[in-house]
């Protein structure tokens, strides 16, 4: 039956369910693809211009709790997959994202490639670690000094309000990320359900990057910003890949540079001013929040699979 163009039947949806799910679990997902075909309409990719946000029907009903089955990382596994299955098509430029949820879409990237089934594409990581895992796969990379359009990119958020505005950054990849994911035609955010929040803020601290020289002061001068008012900055220490302290000396990003993370106790009220203040101060590198930047969020939940747009 047709959705957007697209022709799904019951042996596609379980082929697909085959490459994702372990041998003792097929079977009754095979059953199940069958009764709920009428719901799989969230599997098909958006293919007009970006809309509003709106939540989409799950692939898996609420009377059946897929988280019961599945790990958080087979959950990760799912959306990640489904990115890369529902985007990325031959001879694109796509971009590569950073984090244990991107991690997975690479991987389906580098599957794909291995086996013909995508051809001629060529892809800018995010960051070095990315990059690694990208050459492990023998996947083509490029750079934005040679391919400043993307065709698409992939990646996780921290946080992903209402209106589809994120906090990026906690594994310390923000500057690149957002280098190259706002060159992209289309950008692509994968989480599980526990990233969708109200408002960006108490649920994970707004991280910014700055520059070594005179550190501390463009910590105080981004904690008196009107929009940071109630903030407490905190200049990230140990490993850049995380915000827990984790060692004594402080984090340096792949670009040479200092984290401050942004603790908020209420919701952001103003994102996007928020944003544009501290993008405006001497001294900032750039930030963690990504305003106005997403196509469509693919998340996976205890009901399963699901897109907001």
């Amino acid at each position: 039956m047709p959705f957007n163009g697209h022709r799904i039947s019951t042996a596609i949806l379980t082929k697909s369910i085959d490459r994702l799910l372990p041998l003792t679990m097929r079977y009754s997902f095979a059953i199940f693809a069958t009764a709920t075909l009428s719901t799989v309409s969230a599997f098909a990719p958006s293919l007009g211009v970006r809309t509003n946000p709106t939540f989409t029907k799950s692939l898996i009903s609420s009377s059946t709790k897929i988280q019961m089955a599945l790990t958080q990382d087979e959950l990760k596994k799912m959306v990640g997959y489904k990115a890369v299955d529902d985007y990325v098509k031959s001879s694109m430029v796509v971009g590569l994202g950073t984090g244990s949820t991107a991690y997975f879409a690479v991987e389906r990237l580098g599957e794909l490639l291995k086996s013909g089934e995508l051809t001629d594409i060529v892809a800018i990581p995010t960051s070095v670690r990315t990059k690694e895992q990208a050459e492990s796969l023998g996947i083509p990379l490029v750079t934005l000094d040679t391919h400043s359009k993307l065709d698409v990119a992939i990646d996780g958020a921290d946080e992903v309000d209402p209106d589809l505005n994120l906090v990026k950054g906690g594994g310390g990849a923000l500057l690149r990320e957002k280098m190259v994911e706002v060159c992209a035609d289309k950008f692509i955010v994968i989480v599980d359900e526990s990233k969708i929040c109200d408002g960006l803020g108490p649920g994970f601290p707004i991280p910014v990057e700055i520059t070594p020289f005179c550190h501390e002061h463009t910590l105080r001068t981004v904690g008196a910003l009107p929009s940071c008012a109630g903030c407490n900055p905190v200049l990230r220490l140990g490993s850049s890949s995380n915000n827990q302290v984790d060692g004594e000396e402080i984090a340096v990003t792949d670009n040479g540079n200092y984290i401050v993370d942004l603790h908020f106790t209420e919701p952001i009220k103003d994102a996007p001013k928020m944003a544009a203040e501290i993008k405006g101060t001497v001294g900032v590198v750039d930030h963690g929040l990504f305003c106005g930047l997403t196509t469509a969020v693919i998340i996976a939940g205890s009901d399963g699979i699901s897109v907001r747009e």
